[in-house]
C-alpha cells in the first residue's frame, strides 16, 4: 500500500535553484509534483528532476492565462486535489497529516492555508504579515485564478502575483501553517518587488478607475479574510501619503517593531514597495494607462527645440 498522499502539487519555477531543494524535501509524501518551468538558465531542471518531479516548460503568450491557471487548464493530474506551492514555500510533517485528513471528510472544495513569511532569518509575525491565507489547496476542477486585468503591463513576469483563487463550492481553513522563507539574497527581493510594484500599479489604477470584469473575489468588508482585505485595499489606494502611512501602520500601529532589526528592515522596504507603486501609478495615469510611454508628438517637439538650440 503507497505511502504516499493522493494529492498533485503544481510549483511555478524560474532560476531557483536556491529554494528548489528544500522546497521538493517538503513535498516528498505527495503523490505527484510538477515544476512548471519557465525557461531556467541554472539548474533548476536538474535539481527537480533529480527529487522526480515532472517538469513541464511554459511558454507565455504575453497575455491570458499565465503560468498557473495555465497549468491548472493543461496538466494532466492525476488526483482531484491539487496543491500550488511557491518555490521558496515549505510545507510541514504537520500539514501534511492535516491535508490527508481533511481530503478523505470531502466537507469542502477547497482550503486555506496560513503561511509565516521569514525575512533575514526571522519570522515576520507582526506588522500585518501574520495571519496570511491562501487558497492553496482545493480539487483543481473546482478552482481558477481571478483575472485583475494586469496582463498588457510589461516586465511584471508570466505568474500570477497576488491573484487568489476563485473556487466553486464551500472553503476550510488548515489549523497547520505553511512556511515562507526566500534562501536568496535581498537583491532578488527588490527585483522581485520591482516586478510587482508594476503589477500594484496597475491593481491601483483598476480600483481607482472601476475596471472590474466580474471575474475577481470580490471586496467585501464582511466576507472572508481575504474579502475582507480586498475590501480595505478599495480604501487603501486612496490615501494620501502611503509610504509613510505603510511604515507607520506596519511598524507601530501592529507592532512590526516586535520583530527587531528584521522587522524595522521589513517596514522600510514595504514604504519604499509603495512608493514605487505610486510613481508607477502616477506613470501610468499620465502616460496613458501605459508604462515607459511618452507623447511622440511632445517628444518630437522637445528634441527639436534643442537641437534648434
Amino acid at each position: 500500500m503507497s505511502s504516499k498522499i493522493p494529492v498533485s502539487v503544481l510549483i511555478p519555477a524560474k532560476n531557483e535553484e536556491s529554494n528548489l531543494p528544500a522546497c521538493l524535501t517538503s513535498l516528498a509524501v505527495a503523490d505527484e509534483v510538477f515544476v512548471v518551468d519557465s525557461q531556467s538558465s541554472d539548474k533548476s531542471i536538474e535539481i527537480a528532476e533529480s527529487y522526480g518531479a515532472k517538469v513541464v516548460q511554459f511558454n507565455f503568450n504575453g497575455s491570458w492565462p499565465k503560468k498557473k491557471n495555465w497549468s491548472l487548464e493543461n496538466l494532466p493530474f492525476r488526483n482531484e486535489w491539487v496543491l500550488i506551492v511557491d518555490c521558496d514555500e515549505r510545507i510541514t510533517p504537520e500539514s501534511w497529516a492535516e491535508i490527508a485528513e481533511v481530503i478523505k471528510s470531502n466537507e469542502c472544495n477547497g482550503y486555506y492555508i496560513n503561511r509565516r513569511v521569514f525575512f533575514l532569518g526571522k519570522w515576520i509575525r507582526h506588522g500585518g504579515k501574520y495571519p496570511d491565507w491562501n487558497l492553496r489547496l482545493f480539487k483543481h476542477q473546482k478552482g481558477r485564478y481571478e483575472n485583475l486585468n494586469t496582463e498588457d503591463i510589461p516586465n511584471t513576469g508570466d505568474n500570477e502575483v497576488h491573484e487568489h483563487v476563485i473556487l466553486q463550492g464551500q472553503v476550510g481553513y488548515l489549523k497547520h501553517d505553511m512556511l515562507h522563507e526566500d534562501f536568496r539574497n535581498l537583491y532578488h527581493w527588490l527585483e522581485r518587488h520591482n516586478r510587482y510594484s508594476n503589477w500594484e500599479a496597475r491593481v491601483y489604477l483598476n480600483l481607482l478607475t472601476g475596471k472590474d470584469n466580474g471575474k475577481t473575489i470580490g471586496a467585501n468588508l464582511f466576507g472572508d479574510a481575504v474579502q475582507r482585505k480586498r475590501f480595505l485595499k478599495t480604501v487603501w489606494v486612496r490615501l494620501p501619503f502611503k509610504p509613510l502611512l505603510r511604515f507607520i501602520l506596519f511598524y507601530i500601529v501592529q507592532r512590526g517593531f516586535l520583530d527587531g532589526k528584521a522587522g524595522y528592515i521589513y517596514g522600510r522596504l514595504l514604504s519604499q514597495y509603495e512608493y514605487q507603486i505610486g510613481v508607477k501609478l502616477y506613470e501610468l495615469r499620465s502616460c496613458g494607462g501605459q508604462l515607459n510611454t511618452a507623447n511622440t508628438s511632445e517628444s518630437t517637439s522637445s528634441t527639436l527645440s534643442q537641437e534648434a538650440g
